[in-house]
């Protein structure tokens, strides 16, 4: 799944880059950047949402794997062994590190997903403000430069934690021997 949204990404990123240097003639195309904007705006709403999603997925299930390591209770162990091990040192060892990186991975993402998408709506509806003579280019373009600078860190932060959490979701399926084809 990390592979597929970093290529959807790099699409995404593509694509605001085309609506860009299409608005600033830096290359013609058959459509204008406001025939740009559009579908790239409706694709950035998507795969936002859906990056988002996938480090909230996976901090979720390993918040449940810590949650049920630290209840002390036996009956919740079976959830993650057939046969719960007397010492579970290892284990919570393991999973507080893993816990850390997927919170850490959700706080260093989620906030540059937001300001893309906030910039992003703000600056298309600037668009179309400034198309129709309601607000100045100015206006339109600093909002778009400030959500370009936005997107180009959110992306570089994006591809680098959906590697991490990744590395982190195969090493709690080994540890815990689930499948790899289930979350």
């Amino acid at each position: 799944m990390a592979y597929l949204l970093r290529i959807l990404l790099f699409i995404m990123y593509l694509g605001i880059l085309a609506t860009i240097l299409s608005a600033l003639s830096f290359i013609s195309l058959p459509v204008g950047h406001i025939e740009l904007a559009i579908p790239s705006m409706l694709y950035i709403i998507f795969i936002q949402a859906f990056t988002m999603f996938y480090f909230i997925g996976v901090n979720r299930l390993v918040e449940n794997v810590h949650g049920i390591l630290h209840s002390g209770a036996n009956e919740n162990l079976k959830e993650l062994f057939d046969n719960p091990p007397g010492d579970l040192t290892e284990y919570i060892k393991k999973v507080n590190r893993f816990h850390y990186l997927t919170k850490l991975a959700k706080r260093q993402t989620i906030p540059w997903t937001a300001l893309i998408l906030v910039l992003g709506s703000i600056g298309f509806l600037l668009g179309g403000a400034h198309h129709t003579g309601l607000v100045d280019k100015t206006v339109h373009s600093g909002v778009i430069y400030g959500f370009f600078v936005a997107v180009t860190i959110g992306f570089i932060k994006q591809w680098s934690y959906l590697g991490k959490d990744h590395k982190v979701l195969k090493e709690i399926k080994d540890l815990f021997q689930i499948p790899h084809h289930q979350m």
